[in-house]
């Protein structure tokens, strides 16, 4: 059996989005690709991210947010910014893999009323589950 491809997840604060895209990459693909996240400017693991995950069975508690200088120098198969709006900052990671831009909304800068951003948490977990597995699986373990 072949190595597992390997993935970065990058985002600008490696809360929110890049840690749900882990999440994901680790349940739906992990026996395939091993999955990591990183973001620019790591602060912490949103709260809600990791109830909305535990909601569908994926388990964050144990993940925390992580500088993308930590992966500098190690080699990827696939590197994904997740960042939405052109005006947030994703960070760049240099190196010869193949790099996509995969915006999607970050909703930890939602403003509302507590249960509107848990439902803005689960659309976005679910967006992610949508879109990012399935642009992994088919960009890495398409023969």
């Amino acid at each position: 059996m072949s190595a597992k491809k390997r993935v970065l997840v990058l985002c600008t604060g490696n809360s929110c989005r890049s840690q749900m895209a882990e999440g994901w990459l680790r349940h739906d693909l992990g026996d395939r690709v091993d999955a990591v996240s990183a973001g620019n400017y790591p602060c912490f693991v949103h709260p809600l991210a990791v109830r909305v995950m535990a909601e569908v069975g994926v388990d964050l508690t144990g993940h925390r947010s992580k500088s993308v200088s930590e992966f500098v120098g190690q080699p990827f198969d696939l590197v994904i910014t997740v960042c939405g709006s052109a005006g947030e900052t994703c960070p760049v990671f240099p190196g010869s893999c193949k790099m996509i831009q995969e915006p999607i909304p970050d909703p930890g800068t939602f403003i509302g009323a507590a249960e509107e951003s848990v439902q803005r948490f689960r659309e976005v977990r679910d967006l992610i589950r949508q879109r990012i597995v399935p642009l992994v699986a088919g960009h890495l373990l398409v023969p």
